[in-house]
């Protein structure tokens, strides 16, 4: 086959380039970019004629690659892998220029070590706990009984049947909201966080759990991601985790409301047992029952104890008391008013004895007369009735009409 020779000439609508051209030089410019080291997970691992073609994701974007391991590398890789794997890559692009395809041709393939895990998810935990996501004031309360329960779980899995099954008997009312998600593997982090921001955005849900029954380390690594993890601590909905791992367990458990260590537990911890509340409530019927008996057990002994004094036993002594108390009120109330009207009596005596003596009908009495002008003025001198002047004369039995002769002459 002839070669094709790649022109450096700027291609134009006139002189435009050939597809191989424009796929060599795509190929060149590729080949130039060297190896590298990846990180990511493999979800594709299939084996052809000695050779591996497979897929890498990202952890945490969504991004995949393509990939292939020549029989020849595969002969020196050290230990088996396989589809869920989370591995490190030393690869080179290649563009194969006849099909137009991008690969990535691996020259090594290492497992991702537990060490270096452990160590990325602690400086996580480290980060997440400086910014308060851990701590144990933001958790909420759960509610004391639940109407309807968030379930986020795997499609037919036992944690779904466990959680469902014990808080049912615990409780048959209870209603369940369930979201499948996937519990490990490449979807378990974007699955995850959009089912807790579903549920948390239902009114409904009182209350969400998180349930898968246990697992090896690396299949947990879904629940220790940066977004699940600040989506269930951004949530309003208070959030159990029940992944069902004691060991290196998930970064989820710590941002959680509250952690169950299994499925059943989480079923127990968050719905309240319909028999013991029952039980709890004829105890507080019974202590609130003997409680008043024994208030009104007292008070009838108080009433009794009251009604035996003497006081109470016979009331008429009240009145006989007050009526004595009365009589004596009135006599000496008459007392003081007869004393009051004598005191008046004998003032009222001395006043009339001094008015009197002070009055005009007494000094008449004593042989006075008051003489009056015709318009009723007292005469006082005697040029204030001239000869023919009518005047009235008083006496002390009445009075008599006089007419004035004038001034008499003085001696």
């Amino acid at each position: 086959m002839e070669e094709t020779r790649v022109s450096d000439a700027t291609p134009t609508l006139e002189a435009p380039w050939p597809v191989a051209v424009l796929s060599q030089k795509i190929r060149g410019y590729i080949e130039r970019l060297g190896t590298a080291w990846v990180e990511g997970e493999i979800t594709q691992w299939g084996v052809s004629g000695g050779n591996v073609y497979g897929k890498l994701k990202d952890l945490g974007e969504d991004a995949t690659v393509s990939f292939t391991v020549w029989s020849s590398v595969r002969a020196k890789l050290d230990g088996d892998f396989k589809q869920g794997d989370r591995v490190i890559a030393l690869v080179k692009p290649n563009y194969w220029v006849k099909g137009g395809t991008l690969t990535m041709q691996v020259f090594e393939l290492r497992h991702v070590g537990l060490g270096d895990l452990l160590e990325r998810l602690e400086r996580l935990r480290k980060q997440l706990a400086s910014e308060g996501l851990f701590d144990p004031a933001r958790k909420k309360p759960l509610p004391f009984l639940p109407h309807c329960i968030g379930l986020i779980t795997g499609k037919d899995s036992d944690a779904e049947k466990d959680v469902i099954r014990n808080a049912q008997l615990r409780w048959p009312a209870v209603n369940f909201r369930v979201v499948h998600a996937a519990v490990q593997g490449d979807r378990t982090v974007g699955e995850v966080s959009a089912a807790i921001e579903r549920l948390d955005a239902d009114p409904e849900v009182d209350v969400i759990i998180i349930a898968r029954g246990g697992g090896d380390f690396q299949n947990l690594l879904g629940f220790s991601d940066e977004r699940v993890v600040r989506a269930a601590a951004a949530a309003r909905t208070p959030i159990v985790s029940a992944i069902g791992h004691e060991a290196d367990r998930p970064l989820l458990d710590d941002v959680a409301d509250l952690r169950a260590s299994t499925p059943t537990d989480a079923a127990k911890r968050v719905v309240p047992d319909v028999a013991e509340e029952l039980s709890r409530v004829q105890q507080a019927r019974a202590r609130i029952g003997s409680r008043l008996t024994g208030i009104l057990s007292a008070e009838i002994d108080r009433i009794a104890q009251l009604r035996s004094r003497p006081v109470l036993a016979d009331s008429a002594w009240i009145i006989e008391s007050r009526s004595q108390d009365l009589t004596r009120y009135v006599a000496r109330g008459a007392e003081l008013v007869e004393r009051s009207i004598e005191r008046a009596g004998n003032q009222t005596a001395e006043l009339r004895a001094q008015l009197r003596a002070l009055s005009p009908q007494a000094t008449l009495d004593r042989g006075y007369a008051i003489a009056q002008l015709p318009d009723g003025n007292v005469l006082r001198a005697a040029d204030q009735a001239p000869a023919g002047t009518a005047l009235r004369i008083t006496v002390a039995d009445g009075s008599i009409t006089a007419e004035s002769a004038g001034p008499a002459a003085t001696r």
